[in-house]
């Protein structure tokens, strides 16, 4: 199909065009580079589409398999990781983190619980001295300068978006428990079992399907819609003394994320790199069989993975979110397909979730990022084709 001169390659079940109509326009109005998406249904896929270049400065094309960063869309991922430990009963989320990793005890965290964690209420979104890409990627620099941080808030009162520190938070913990690296655990009992093209590490073997991502600026169509963020927003990005600021910039400077070195990092809040279809096969395996016949969750814990843990006003994005245990849910900051779904945005551009009510998964990714945290235009017009699509 083609749409302004790029080839949309891959299939639409029947029903499902909307979605590729949509994702056609993307390339044709929102300066889309490269991407790709992906839907299942009732653990089928129904939507497998890709286009443009593999690099969002080059020329080659997207392939089919080609991999992106997907930033915090891995946070979905680690969560699931946590609730499959849970699953099997090797993790309490009710026991203080001391238990698993007694360390973490200090400065004031002895009543931190396991589930605040993954909810972004520890009160550990910052760290007083930041690491450098190269401590950040060495998990026991991260996990004893985690372990070191005096919390902003009393663990447990309140939430505020753990942007980077979720790395070491989770991946400590999840390594505590099992005695594995997060990345190689995750790669056994996660992207393995399920079939998924989704690395939390990537091997030296992968570095050649996985394109360059670099920042893209919004079209500034006719009559296009500017949309400006609140004033309290816009202030706290601008103060570099802000929970905002300080947050994101955990790991000073900023990691070149086409840099081999990264993406060979297990960071579990931002590194993970993935397929559309990839991202969507692990959803998928979350609220149902998948085809092949595996299913990661019980209906006990995918419920469980939905349950609200923290919402309001969010101490650190300074508008009103909603996280369950490690996931956002369905609301204004981050729009899913549906009030019951479940899932992760990565800051500028990529997203995954499930919906158990409807059956979907779905998985997209990109190589152009964009000024948005949670809420990318991009993917936002291709849930509302997707719904589009589930009522007509």
């Amino acid at each position: 199909m083609e749409g302004e001169g790029v080839l949309v390659n891959g299939t639409v079940a029947e029903g499902f065009e909307p979605v590729r109509e949509a994702f056609a326009a993307n390339f044709a109005l929102l300066g889309e580079r490269g991407a790709a998406v992906a839907v299942y249904r009732d653990g089928r896929r129904v939507v497998d589409l890709w286009a443009g270049t593999k690099d969002v400065d080059g020329t080659a094309p997207w392939e089919r398999g080609t991999a992106q960063i997907v930033r915090s869309a891995t946070k979905g991922v680690v969560a699931a990781g946590l609730l499959l430990l849970h699953q099997r009963g090797e993790l309490d989320l009710d026991a203080p983190v001391g238990t698993y990793w007694p360390e973490y005890k200090a400065a004031g965290k002895e009543r931190t619980l396991v589930r605040h964690l993954p909810a972004h209420r520890a009160g550990v979104p910052v760290l007083d001295r930041p690491l450098t890409p190269a401590e950040a990627a060495d998990p026991d620099l991260g996990a004893a300068a985690v372990a070191a941080q005096a919390p902003v808030w009393e663990p447990g009162t309140d939430h505020g978006y753990h942007a980077q520190t979720y790395s070491w938070l989770t991946g400590e913990l999840i390594r505590r428990v099992t005695g594995r690296p997060v990345g190689a655990w995750l790669a056994d009992e996660i992207a393995g079992p399920v079939g998924a093209d989704l690395w939390l590490g990537l091997p030296e073997a992968g570095q050649g399907r996985v394109g360059r991502v670099g920042d893209i600026e919004a079209p500034q169509a006719a009559g296009a819609l500017k949309v400006r963020p609140k004033r309290a927003v816009s202030a706290a990005y601008a103060d570099p003394d802000s929970l905002t600021r300080r947050a994101f910039a955990a790991i000073t400077p900023l990691p070149d994320e086409n840099d081999p070195a990264y993406r060979a990092a297990a960071l579990p809040a931002s590194s993970g790199i993935a397929t559309a279809d990839g991202l969507a096969r692990v959803y998928a395996s979350l609220i149902g069989e998948l085809d092949g016949g595996v299913r990661l969750f019980t209906p006990e814990t995918m419920e469980l993975a939905r349950a609200g843990q923290s919402a309001g006003p969010d101490r650190v994005l300074v508008v009103n979110t909603r996280f369950g245990l490690g996931w956002m849910l369905h609301g204004g900051a981050s729009p899913l397909l549906a009030p019951g779904s479940f899932g992760h945005p990565g800051r500028g551009g990529s997203l995954g979730f499930a919906d158990p009510e409807s059956g979907i998964a779905f998985g997209y990714v990109t190589n152009g990022f964009r000024a948005s945290v949670t809420a990318d235009p991009r993917a936002q017009a291709l849930v509302r084709a997707l719904r589009t699509a589930l009522t007509s």
